[in-house]
């Protein structure tokens, strides 16, 4: 289970999380939400070490992450919104670096790199520079990087981005998989159809704060909304969409 407590984030004295708290627990799938610039990379980066929180606590399995920061890196998958990649190593060696970089036995991880390629359509492209990599494939790239070593924990940002149609369903039925089998699995997408589709509960940002945490049935009864998509336009967008794309329509008609 992984657990935050009051954790703030602030820059210049300006809140880019605010008092955030949630947890997200094994064998479900946590939605992460809000709009841009909410804190939802923020909160992430802080989860992973990569931030260092201004105040509150990041808990997993009941211990303080920072504890023992080894111990909890091995048992954690990440992948960045920002796919940043050595892009003169190829697909084959940045994968086998991270295996190395983790400790994995040499054979085994090799064999686990070569399934890896080969489901997720890189196999004949292993020998190519990152540098060479469309988008999606460099998305693959870091997925796999993120779960070669069986992690307890998976942080997925914008974990989609740049995938086609086949590997986007491929990867939301892994998601799927891996809470299934006891991960805790806590994903931030701007994709909220998606989002409806997988995830049993959602914690919803709005200008760092949370202002919404609980399963998506229960807000849908608690808001009388039948969809997450208007529960979110209600809670965390502030513009009228209608409105705005109204008057961009009679701008470019006119």
């Amino acid at each position: 289970m992984l657990e935050l407590r009051g954790v703030t984030k602030l820059y210049s004295s300006i809140p880019a999380v605010n008092d955030v708290s949630f947890t997200a627990r094994a064998g479900e799938i946590t939605g992460y939400l809000g709009p841009n610039g909410s804190g939802k990379s923020t909160t992430l980066k802080m989860i992973t070490g990569l931030v260092e929180p201004t105040r509150g606590a990041i808990l997993f399995d009941g211990e303080p992450v920072e504890r023992n920061w080894f111990e909890f890196k091995r048992r954690t998958g990440y992948v960045p919104e920002e796919p940043h990649l050595y892009s003169h190593l190829t697909g084959l060696e940045y994968l086998t670096m991270v295996a190395q970089l983790r400790g994995l036995p040499r054979h085994s991880s090799a064999d686990k790199i070569d399934g890896l390629l080969r489901l997720f359509s890189l196999r004949g492209d292993r020998d190519l520079p990152l540098s060479s990599y469309s988008k999606g494939m460099r998305q693959k790239v870091l997925l796999s990087a993120a779960l070669l070593h069986n992690p307890d924990l998976i942080l997925l940002d914008e974990p989609f981005s740049g995938l086609d149609v086949t590997f986007g369903l491929v990867v939301r039925s892994l998601v799927r998989e891996f809470a299934a089998r006891g991960k805790v699995v806590l994903f931030s997408s701007h994709e909220l159809e998606t989002v409806e589709r997988i995830c049993s509960h959602v914690v919803i940002l709005h200008r760092g704060t949370i202002v919404a945490d609980d399963s998506i049935e229960a807000l849908r009864t608690l808001m009388a909304l039948p969809t997450l998509e208007q529960i979110f336009s209600q809670l965390a967008v502030e513009q009228d969409t209608e409105s705005i794309s109204r008057e961009i329509a009679n701008l470019i008609l006119a």
